[in-house]
């Protein structure tokens, strides 16, 4: 037994219980479910329900079917509690729960008093849903938001009063029929949040706890804490309400997402990471991933105090930093790179003329002469790519005393080693790898991606004279995030390249409760570029780097037996 719910733009909801088979909808009389709407045909669809699934058919409508905001071509597929649009009528189908003396009949035991309360509950949930779905199409309506004509002239704080009085408005004036469990004050702040806001996951931003959002289509939000996933309750009326949320995050960005340009990386005003993918790339609707920034920056003494990194490193890499090192951070997805390199930046003199090149714009930096460059996609037709790489080519015309780049990972990586060994020193990026030797691995398959038909041993020379130090950060499985190495790139042995460990974790085993203990360690060897600081004339602690500090020979980067 199917439901299905027919809501009109004023809020009014009609029934329907459907058995399994095929159903007819339309304008014309003879069908199964009676359309009054200008927009639909007279007949419209069929509605196809099986004992285990439900699909929606076009048979040939002039306004045709809209689901996840595309236009349906033949059959989709809808699963329980899908909304489709025919004209300006909302459909939802949901299945209904079979009755307890059905259960009976079929000879399976069954609790009355907890059947009876999951009915209670999926009903609450099903009506709730339609009557979001209703107040929220008729608040953006009434703000007219779906031309952007307000969201210009108004403050944050005057759009929400605005969409709070049209919410309140439209629930008294259609006289909606709202349950009595229903909080209307609660209610009201959902409707208001999925207009102007980013709907439910609204607390979630505010939540200091929580430190990635992840939705998956309108039902399924799942946030990180403490390094650990977890689903929450949170659900978003409609895949339209994502698309919505979605939309208010790139449009202010100059950026756009759609059929034809179905993926985006973006960012909120607060510098928090955001990537979107929607149909048809996506098959579970609307997909937003926000890696959130803290509202305090980190600092190095916090990291410390974190356990990310010990004392003795802190120092040597501000030693880094301050002698115009050049910097890789390496590492996985969500290792914590960005805020390393936010942190590393921090010891770059307030004298110094920076220049930041990134896909989105996410570094943070504390100085004040900081010029912030942002790639650009194409537009409609194509044009207006401006790359990462296009972007690292004028920054060397901008007279930067220091190159930041977000990330590296593709043909930009050639300029980047070229303007490092052309009198940019101190420059810092990072650039996703497993450790320092698969990262330099990989920086010799992003130079080739440049489209220059260069040696390899050309490559790995460019490599050795521009990169300085290579830090590896990980992020283990009890959710901590550290970093497990510090290593010199310390010149070449014949074709490769070597590393020069210095500073490393060493995991020693688990507590209890399932938390990675180890410990940092110096392995007593001080970088080639100390003898040059303390020539120069610097007072250098070399006891930072543990059990002695006479070098020995640096660790080749072994490709294998073919050399490579």
């Amino acid at each position: 037994m199917y439901q299905l719910n027919v809501c009109t733009r004023s809020g009014k909801i009609t029934q329907y219980q459907l058995d399994v088979g095929v159903h007819t909808l339309g304008k014309d009389k003879e069908c199964d479910v009676v359309l009054l709407d200008r927009y639909v045909s007279r007949r419209h669809a069929e509605l196809v329900l099986s004992e285990t699934a439900a699909s929606i058919h076009d048979v040939g409508s002039t306004n045709g079917i809209w689901h996840n905001a595309q236009r349906i071509i033949g059959h989709r597929r809808l699963d329980s509690g899908d909304s489709f649009q025919i004209g300006e009528l909302t459909l939802t189908v949901s299945t209904k729960k079979m009755a307890p003396t059905d259960r009976l009949n079929n000879g399976h035991d069954v609790n009355f008093a907890d059947d009876n309360h999951d009915k209670k509950m999926l009903q609450e949930s099903d009506d709730l849903k339609i009557l979001k779905q209703a107040i929220h199409a008729q608040v953006l309506e009434y703000l007219d938001l779906h031309k952007r004509t307000i969201l210009h002239t108004f403050s944050t704080d005057q759009l929400r009063r605005e969409a709070r009085q049209a919410a309140e408005v439209v629930m008294a004036n259609e006289k909606l029929e709202i349950p009595e469990y229903i909080n209307r004050d609660q209610l009201t702040k959902e409707i208001v949040d999925e207009a102007i806001g980013l709907g439910p996951i609204e607390p979630l931003l505010a939540d200091d706890t929580v430190t990635e959002i992840m939705i998956n289509g309108e039902d399924h939000v799942y946030v990180e804490r403490g390094g650990k996933i977890e689903k929450t309750s949170l659900r978003f009326s409609s895949a339209s309400s994502v698309m919505s949320a979605i939309e208010r995050i790139v449009t202010p960005l100059g950026r756009r997402v759609d059929e034809a340009s179905p993926m985006v990386d973006a960012r909120l005003s607060d510098g928090s990471r955001v990537n979107a993918i929607i149909p048809p790339l996506s098959l579970a609707g609307p997909v937003l991933t926000i890696r959130k920034f803290a509202k305090d920056r980190f600092t190095i003494d916090r990291l410390v105090e974190l356990g990310t990194l010990s004392k003795e490193m802190a120092s040597f890499l501000e030693i880094c930093v301050r002698s115009r090192r050049n910097i890789v951070v390496s590492g996985g997805t969500g290792s914590g790179k960005t805020t390393t390199l936010n942190v590393l930046s921090d010891f770059i003199p307030d004298t110094e003329r920076i220049i930041t090149i990134e896909d989105a714009a996410e570094l943070q930096l504390s100085q004040q002469h900081v010029v912030s460059l942002e790639s650009r996609p194409p537009n409609v037709e194509g044009k207006g790519l401006v790359s990462v790489r296009d972007l690292v080519r004028n920054a060397l015309r901008m007279r930067p005393d220091r190159i930041v780049i977000g990330e590296c990972r593709g043909g930009e990586a050639l300029d980047m080693l070229q303007a490092m060994n052309t009198g940019h020193d101190g420059s810092l990026t990072t650039g996703h790898a497993n450790s320092a030797r698969d990262f330099l691995s990989r920086l010799e398959v992003m130079v080739l991606m440049s489209g220059m038909d260069l040696p390899v041993r050309a490559i790995r020379e460019q490599i050795v004279s521009a990169i300085d130090v290579i830090l590896q950060q990980t992020r283990f499985s009890d959710g901590t995030r550290r970093i497990t190495g510090i290593a010199e790139v310390d010149g070449m042995e014949g074709d490769v390249i070597l590393l020069q460990p210095i500073f490393e974790y060493r995991q020693s085993g688990r507590t209890s409760g399932g938390a990675i203990v180890g410990e940092f360690t110096g392995l007593g060897y001080a970088p080639s570029f100390y003898v040059e600081l303390e020539s120069s004339g610097e007072m250098l602690d070399r006891a930072l780097f543990g059990r002695g500090t006479e070098r020995s020979d640096a660790e080749p980067l072994d490709y294998g037996a073919n050399g490579r």
